[in-house]
């Protein structure tokens, strides 16, 4: 698997977004919060992904945009987690919560406890039907 994040990667779709954060479940590794559904999207890869951080909570555009991305640069050296993992197309969006910035290793660490509590939430309810 290449280590990119590539357009065909990211959520950009309104209404995909609308529609997840409508009938989405959320998990959380704070300061990181994950929406997600499953559902169909246009791309031929298993999940969408997009990242925010909330303008109340850093003003400052750069600050904002520093922590974006990192987010994704964490993401996108553990996707492995998440697309080994995925059998059905999902759609996800990681947001900020935390209220000052936080170095790239404690994002790191975050990033990668939040998508393993993800896949755990995830794979949890088949494995209980068998």
């Amino acid at each position: 698997m290449r280590n990119t994040l590539g357009k065909q990667e990211r959520l950009k779709s309104k209404k995909l977004i609308e529609k997840l954060y409508a009938e989405g479940n959320s998990v959380k590794s704070f300061p990181l919060r994950m929406v997600y559904l499953q559902t169909a999207h246009t791309s031929d890869f298993p999940a969408q992904v997009g990242v925010s951080v909330p303008k109340r909570l850093f003003k400052l555009a750069v600050h904002r945009n520093r922590i974006k991305r990192l987010m994704r640069e964490c993401y996108r050296l553990q996707k492995e987690i998440v697309y080994d993992n995925l059998d059905k197309p999902y759609v996800f969006m990681i947001s900020y919560m935390g209220r000052e910035e936080l170095s790239y290793e404690e994002v790191h660490y975050k990033m990668q406890k939040l998508l393993t509590l993800f896949v755990n939430q995830v794979t949890k309810p088949e494995s209980t039907k068998v």
